[in-house]
């Protein structure tokens, strides 16, 4: 079980969702879903989409529910207008976000903290062949994207180039990662404590975007059905991940388990989803709190934070 949230005063709460990213849509949802969660439980909830650089917060708020992914809002801009404003927000701060949303800095720090990872190299600009040394199947992500935009798998090297033309529309560094074979799960943290661990299968084909997104693409088990002792360092894998990238409050780590049954982190969300598919509501449920429980526990985080300055 983890902490159910102790507060009971009413607050004016701004959730901002929306953005300029390529996951705009997504954040729509998960913001609208935050705000309807907070107005139920008295708040005086306002929603602003800040797409428009010269956004202002309304003149009343006390805290700021950030429901933004991707770029500007988990790659640290955000944070950092917030931060110069002296607002208080939800979440990481500016530095942690920057690092948990370029793929790139992250496995750099889980090296630094000897959190395994699967094997990678960083690729700048087109190049005609797979780098020496390396075989298909490989996994092309863009450095400083999320939702899996710009995912690309490379089965053949026959699909190479197309491959990583696709993934470099997204950003002109793209990390390679051998493609790891196994289960794949994801870990959601909330105040210092990884919640129940979800396993992810998917029906058909690879967890990509539409399989994320999509109602019925994709079966979660939650609580998965590891060994107790297993399951224990998953989750402890996923807690050193977010800390090594200097994580505070919340965030999800996705994690694959592949043939050598170590648990190897993937990469660190610093702004999950909190969609109705999303996987850190759903692993909060299982640990006993609602939908609403968790926006609350993530708005007191915040305030507490406030109250120690």
């Amino acid at each position: 079980m983890v902490e159910k949230s102790v507060s009971q005063k009413k607050l004016n709460i701004c959730v901002m969702a929306g953005g300029p990213s390529a996951e705009r849509e997504i954040s729509l949802r998960s913001g609208a879903a935050a705000a309807k969660a907070l107005r139920s439980l008295g708040h005086e909830v306002r929603e602003i989409d800040p797409v428009d650089p010269g956004w202002k917060l309304p003149p009343e708020t006390q805290v700021v529910f950030l429901a933004l992914h991707g770029a500007y809002g988990e790659d640290g801009g955000v944070q950092e207008r917030l931060e110069e404003l002296g607002a208080v927000y939800t979440g990481c701060g500016p530095a942690a976000s920057r690092t948990g949303f370029d793929k790139v800095l992250t496995k750099e720090r889980l090296l630094e903290a000897g959190i395994p990872t699967p094997r990678f190299e960083v690729l700048e600009g087109p190049q005609p062949d797979l780098p020496r040394g390396w075989e298909p199947p490989v996994v092309l992500k863009p450095a400083r994207q999320g939702s899996s935009i710009g995912l690309q798998f490379v089965e053949r090297a026959a699909d190479w180039e197309g491959a990583l033309r696709e993934a470099l529309r997204y950003d002109r560094r793209v990390l390679m990662e051998e493609r790891i074979q196994g289960r794949e799960a994801t870990v959601g943290i909330l105040d210092g404590r990884a919640l129940p661990v979800v396993e992810i299968r998917v029906k058909n084909g690879v967890f990509d975007y539409h399989h994320k997104y999509t109602a019925g693409a994709a079966e979660h088990i939650c609580p998965a059905d590891f060994a107790p002792a297993f399951t224990a360092k998953i989750q402890a894998a996923a807690l050193g991940a977010f800390r090594a990238i200097g994580g505070r409050d919340y965030a999800r780590v996705d994690v694959m388990v592949g043939a050598a049954e170590e648990p190897l982190v993937l990469e660190v969300n610093t702004l999950p989803g909190m969609t109705e598919l999303s996987f850190l509501p759903e692993a909060a449920a299982r640990a006993g709190l609602s939908y609403a429980q968790l926006c609350q526990r993530m708005v007191d985080l915040a305030m507490e934070r406030s109250s120690r300055k």
